[in-house]
């Protein structure tokens, strides 16, 4: 009889669990694949273009329950035709099939789910190229940068949801044992279990520019905890997770379980899809990375569900002071260029008091600073080689149009240029807008901007940029924010202020803004631990011993995870109770 696929994969798990424990990034999959994709099993660029092509004007194929017919949405924004045709099914019926689904799952238990969902990502690993295509060919993103959200680096940063959520899982105790006392009777024993329980029906509202990068957290970390997945992607980018789909229905019928635990809803824009399913009764999570006026939407309207929005925002960066003038210049315009802008953690808004900055090169003006920052875009976008890497294709009339109207509210210290790629003419390549607003123009900054539009905002001092960015993201939310000074109050603060909008910030590194998944973390979404221990409930069951039916042990499993000492329970008798974690 063959191994389990927690038996199979139980020592990568554990290393991860640890890992993350030990306050590390694990990154096992990129390590692997670094040296040698070949060695490690991974599908070469040939394989994977060829795979890639052959699924290019066909009905992909699903088995899904409700199919009302075949829909195609998508279309490559460097000119190569898609016209791959998606199961359309009755949402309805999708999330019934979900319920039925849902105790087979939760029966499965965690050392199971946790090593099915291992499975799952190591044959993703294998197709990393096809996924990098799929991306590439849907977002528009650069095909280096494809491969990093869609490759080894998003399957680590799946792993690592993976990880916690089992540790999660598996500290759940399950047998009770604990001393009742009264007043009329005798001490007797009390015994009991812990039952982790699910919520319920998992919805994963897909991002249209990275789909598996922001997906993947909350997709993984619901099917370990036990909750059936629905994915709608965003109709301009189904493929990459339409073949995530494809994969784990196949592995979890291969080991005996209903495939039906993860589906794809896919419908037409104009149809609202989303909205239907994020208000159904039964689902009961949703996640979803993007705009701040959707998630506001979704947890206005999705009550009945526990809504995990990652909003992207508005990132800000601060400069008061820098020991390092040029490497700030340099690594801003590299973050304003890579990816056209699509990228969660691209700087919108750059604070500068009108009164300049003091800087290594001596005194800059706010005019120094903003034509020096265009002439280092200029200068990076300056080789053809370097255009095709470092920015996409643009997808959908929004970013034109937005750099069109950006330009009508201020100096436009950077214009947005059309430029060419060698092997896609067609191809529409943007260089990015930088636009000087002063800070009362905040009707303009202070919302988010699709695209390559960013604003550099002249303030009166750094108190008031401060006071800025903590009014600004305060109200819309942010993914990132830097600073750069040389004064440590000035740090203080703006930590202080970061901890407040409860923002991610980095400290004058100029270099290394994390403008891209190479850079940032593969650290779970803002809602941290919660956005596991969210996902399941934990019920307790408990009697007298001498009533108690023996215990059956947990089934045999190799180095679990370690239980924390068990908390004696204080009341007594004979009870249910639901306890949220």
């Amino acid at each position: 009889m063959g191994l389990s696929p927690y038996e199979r994969h139980h020592e990568l798990l554990q290393e991860v669990v640890r890992a993350l424990a030990a306050g590390e990034s694990p990154r096992p999959f990129t390590e692997a694949t670094g040296q040698d994709a070949a060695d490690a099993g991974m599908r070469s660029t040939r394989t994977a273009g060829k795979v890639f092509g052959s699924l290019l004007g066909r009905p992909f194929d699903l088995d899904q329950p409700g199919e009302l017919g075949r829909l195609a949405t998508e279309s490559s924004p460097y000119g190569t035709g898609m016209g791959i045709g998606y199961p359309r099914c009755d949402p309805a019926a999708l999330v019934a099939a979900a319920g039925r689904a849902t105790a087979g799952w939760r029966a499965a238990g965690p050392h199971q789910r946790a090593g099915l969902a291992v499975e799952i990502l190591r044959r993703l690993n294998t197709r990393s190229h096809e996924l990098a295509l799929a991306v590439h060919h849907t977002t528009g993103q650069p095909q280096e940068a494809a491969f990093r959200a869609a490759g080894p680096r998003a399957q680590d940063r799946a792993l690592e949801a993976v990880a916690h959520a089992f540790a999660e899982s598996a500290r759940v105790p399950a047998e009770l044992s604990w001393e009742s006392t009264s007043r009329r009777r005798l001490p007797s024993t009390i015994r009991g279990t812990s039952t982790l329980v699910p919520r319920g029906v998992s919805l994963l509202i897909g991002c249209p520019d990275y789909p598996l990068w922001n997906g993947y957290p909350g997709l993984f970390a619901s099917l370990v905890t036990g909750n059936p997945v629905i994915v709608a992607p965003h109709p301009r980018s189904v493929l990459p997770l339409a073949i995530t789909v494809r994969v784990a229905r196949q592995v979890l019928a291969e080991a005996g379980h209903a495939p039906d635990i993860l589906t794809l809803a896919v419908a037409e824009p104009e149809e609202g899809l989303h909205r239907r399913l994020a208000t159904d009764p039964a689902v009961r999570i949703v996640d979803f990375t993007g705009s701040a006026w959707f998630a506001d939407w979704l947890e206005q309207h999705a009550r009945q569900a526990a809504v995990f929005a990652n909003r992207t925002g508005l990132n800000t960066v601060i400069v008061d002071s820098t020991e390092d003038y040029s490497g700030l210049i340099r690594g801003l315009a590299r973050s304003l260029c890579l990816c056209s802008g699509t990228l969660r953690t691209t700087p919108q808004n750059i604070l500068v008091p009108t009164t300049g900055i003091a800087t290594d090169e001596g005194p800059k003006s706010l005019r120094d600073f903003g034509a020096d920052l265009g002439e280092a875009v200029d200068r990076l976008l300056g080789h053809p080689a370097r255009v095709t890497r470092l920015l996409g294709a643009i997808v959908g009339d929004e970013v034109r149009a937005a750099l069109s109207r950006a330009a009508r509210y201020g100096a436009v210290l950077h214009e947005s240029r059309s430029l060419c790629h060698p092997d896609h003419p067609g191809a529409d390549l943007r260089s990015p807008m930088l636009v000087r607003l002063g800070a009362r123009d905040e009707r303009v900054y202070a919302r988010e901007w699709p695209g390559p539009v960013s604003f550099l905002v002249g303030t009166d001092s750094t108190s008031h940029s401060l006071a800025l960015f903590r009014g600004t993201v305060g109200r819309r939310g942010a993914l990132y924010a830097a600073v750069h000074s040389t004064d440590p109050l000035v740090l203080a603060v703006a930590e202080t202020a970061a901890l407040d909008a409860g923002v991610h910030l980095v400290q004058n590194l100029a270099d290394d803004f994390p403008a891209d998944p190479s850079s940032a973390g593969a650290d779970l979404p803002a809602a941290g631990a919660h956005f596991v221990t969210g996902r399941f409930r934990v019920v307790r069951s408990r009697r007298h011993a001498a009533t108690a039916a023996p215990a059956a042990g947990p089934p045999p499993v190799l180095n679990p995870v370690a239980e924390p000492a068990r908390v004696p329970v204080q009341d007594a008798g004979s009870a249910t109770e639901l306890v949220d974690v």
